[in-house]
């Protein structure tokens, strides 16, 4: 199950963060903002994607929307999303679950600038009525992911490191 290895991955990397399991669904950025008492932009939003035969995730903020044309320079081709039963595939995880946490192989993980200015994110973790709450930078830390600008309307200046 997906909750499990997204418990499992935390309890081996970081015990110290709890996996949030609500009664209600937050498996949109509106539910998920209201389940947790936070804003819509404070929900990490895990992307699963394709360019060409590479397979990544992107997180950005919950409100921000990807930027075709940064999207393409910063990876040599057009973004195209996956689809439910493709997600579960790479993942593990059910679309409204998604979080880079927990993988059963690894992917490239990529978190645009939008996250930066707050001190607390909260992305899903690997169910549609389960996340965490994490500080953007340990996310990409306990990840390995690499920080991109690949959002409309953001860019490095609007979002202090």
């Amino acid at each position: 199950m997906s909750l499990d290895s997204v418990r499992a991955f935390f309890a081996a990397h970081a015990p110290d963060i709890e996996v949030i399991v609500t009664q209600a669904s937050s498996a949109t950025v509106t539910l998920a903002a209201e389940a947790h008492g936070v804003l819509p932009a404070q929900i990490a939003k895990t992307i699963c994607l394709r360019v060409g035969d590479r397979t990544m995730l992107v997180v950005t903020s919950g409100i921000a929307r990807l930027d075709n044309r940064k999207f393409k320079d910063q990876f040599g081709g057009k973004p195209r999303m996956l689809d439910a039963e493709e997600v579960v595939t790479a993942t593990s995880h059910p679309v409204g679950g998604v979080c880079p946490f927990g993988l059963p192989a690894p992917l490239p993980v990529y978190c645009d600038v939008s996250l930066r200015e707050f001190d607390e994110v909260v992305p899903a973790a690997g169910a549609t009525n389960a996340a965490v709450r994490i500080a953007p930078q340990r996310m990409v830390e306990l990840t390995g992911a690499a920080w991109v600008d690949v959002c409309q309307g953001l860019d490095a200046e609007s979002n202090p490191s």
